[in-house]
């Protein structure tokens, strides 16, 4: 009976302190972590999308447009949340599959017929000019590259048939093959490039496409380099990278003044010339 009299205050003690060092371990973990904040996620906002892949000058049409859910903190700027609201407005970017239509990406409401004359810029000119592979490097000149233009014809000046740069950093609009009749009458695929000029650039390109024979030079998208040409002739192009020919050393001679003297011995007659 002692025995248990002086184990229970000792088991108390225990409980006690046991309770203690839970409620302080509880005490100090709600002190020390930070306290968790639950953010909503906003909802999502359904907004018009391209639903393939659309080149610019590109009519809209209902089949065209779908909807895509996008979160309103992410939202651009100037979007269509209503795809109706994009029937028959002309695009003048290209457009991905998903990517968002907005405003900046459509020709003013006026504008109604798309195709190239959407998309020329003010002041400019959209003129065709025919070609084959060679002068579109093989298929590698796209919409929205960038041309030199190079042209060969006779120059009425020497009669020699010459090349020149006549036009530089061109932008090409459109790139196509249209059917036309060959020299024995025949129908034959013909390469076709529409190319955004200014009126005196267009003179220019439908002379040199008239009278000589076109040949396009890709640039990269980032040169904006202005460069100034003289041209080649067959001459100058027969002369590049030919070795030199070596010079003919010129021997002088040097110019000496003389006196030839007679010698007269008896009937021996001698010559003796003397330089001076």
């Amino acid at each position: 009976m002692g025995n248990w009299k002086a184990t229970v205050p000792i088991l108390l003690a225990l409980i006690i302190a046991f309770s203690g060092s839970i409620f302080l371990y509880r005490w100090i973990q709600l002190k020390t972590t930070p306290k968790a904040t639950v953010e909503v996620s906003s909802k999502a906002v359904p907004i018009a999308v391209a639903a393939v892949d659309l080149p610019r000058g590109t009519k809209l049409t209902s089949e065209m447009v779908t909807t895509s859910p996008y979160l309103k903190e992410s939202l651009p700027q100037g979007f269509f949340p209503d795809p109706a609201a994009l029937d028959n407005r002309v695009l003048l970017t290209d457009l991905k599959r998903n990517e968002a239509v907005v405003e900046h990406h459509l020709a003013p409401v006026s504008i109604t017929t798309g195709g190239v004359s959407a998309v020329v810029q003010p002041g400019k000119r959209a003129i065709a000019v025919r070609g084959d592979k060679v002068i579109g490097i093989s298929g590698f000149i796209n919409p929205l590259n960038r041309v030199d233009v190079l042209v060969t014809l006779t120059d009425p000046a020497t009669k020699k048939e010459k090349t020149k740069l006549v036009l530089e950093n061109i932008l090409v609009l459109a790139t196509g093959t249209q059917i036309q009749k060959n020299d024995k009458g025949e129908p034959a695929p013909v390469d076709v490039y529409t190319l955004e000029v200014t009126p005196e650039e267009s003179e220019k390109l439908a002379l040199a496409a008239a009278r000589g024979k076109l040949q396009f030079a890709l640039r990269n998208v980032t040169d904006s380099e202005h460069i100034l040409t003289s041209g080649a002739d067959i001459s100058q192009t027969l002369a590049s990278l030919s070795k030199a020919k070596p010079r003919k050393k010129t021997v002088r001679r040097r110019k000496t003044n003389s006196v030839t003297i007679e010698v007269i011995k008896g009937s021996e007659i001698s010559k003796t010339k003397l330089k001076l």
